[in-house]
């Protein structure tokens, strides 16, 4: 039974998603029950979200299609936003942005790049977060990240660039089997042709200046051709558009990128590594 304290928020895009489930649910003259039975949900699941005690989920929202849409694809649009509004708020400003791009930069010297994650690694990292997620949260923001992975099929194409730390190769998430999975996927973007993945090798250092000293960097290219750079730490995000601080980052992405192995060495390194958790 749902409780009458709500756990998580419920924002503006579920209350609409919400309130348009019930007027459409109304004149069709269906109870919470019958709505609920044809749906594959309870009643009182269908209550909870009536009532915002709890937000839409997104097969909720694909039922909610199917039962009630009648073709339209009015809460096949609300998806989107109710995904928007499930993601971390540090991350919501930047995650239209990113789906738009032209091109990314991405370097990575911690865990792989969320758009380049499976969905055991992603739900393995996720569920290991602290404050501790409950497991519904984590399966919300497993959704959601799976969600942008989008950008790899879209048209017009994204051109997209990951340098990935040799560390993040070699830490296992999760278990071996999860991480021999994620390596193995990785190899198989390594394979598109709008990706280019290299690995910036541990003794990157020797002998010189460690272009990678600075943390993780994405650098985007919009639609209007302007860059722009995204941060993210400990929780906290920082969206630069500073032309000149950007032409920093530009900088200092590049000279990573030198740094790295080749894309043909780097494939082959994650290839290896993937056959070595066999």
């Amino acid at each position: 039974m749902a409780r009458e304290e709500n756990k998580e928020p419920v924002g503006p895009a579920a209350r609409m998603a919400a309130t348009v489930a019930k007027r459409m649910r109304l004149r069709k003259g269906l109870t919470q029950e019958q709505l609920g039975g044809e749906m594959g949900f309870t009643g009182a699941a269908i209550s909870a979200m009536e009532r915002f005690l709890h937000p839409v989920s997104d097969d909720m929202l694909v039922q909610l299609e199917r039962v009630l849409g009648g073709g339209t694809g009015i809460f096949e649009e609300m998806r989107e936003l109710v995904r928007l509004e499930k993601l971390p708020e540090q991350f919501r400003g930047y995650a239209p942005i990113e789906q738009k791009a032209v091109a990314l930069w991405l370097y990575a010297n911690h865990v792989v790049h969320g758009l380049f994650q499976t969905e055991a690694y992603a739900r393995a990292l996720i569920a290991g977060g602290h404050p501790e997620p409950t497991a519904e949260r984590v399966e919300e923001l497993v959704v959601a990240r799976m969600a942008r992975k989008v950008l790899f099929d879209r048209k017009p194409v994204c051109e997209i660039e990951l340098v990935l730390d040799e560390s993040v190769l070699r830490r296992p998430i999760g278990s071996e089997e999860i991480m021999r999975e994620q390596l193995a996927y990785l190899a198989e973007c390594a394979r598109r042709t709008n990706v280019n993945l290299q690995v910036l090798p541990l003794d990157a250092g020797l002998g010189g200046p460690y272009a990678g000293d600075r943390g993780t960097l994405e650098i985007v290219e919009t639609p209007a051709h302007d860059h722009v750079t995204f941060l993210e730490i400990q929780g906290e995000s920082l969206l630069i558009t500073d032309r000149a601080k950007v032409s920093t980052h530009r900088q200092r992405y590049a000279k990573i990128r030198a740094q790295a192995l080749d894309p043909r060495r780097s494939l082959g390194l994650i290839e290896e590594l993937a056959g070595a958790r066999r």
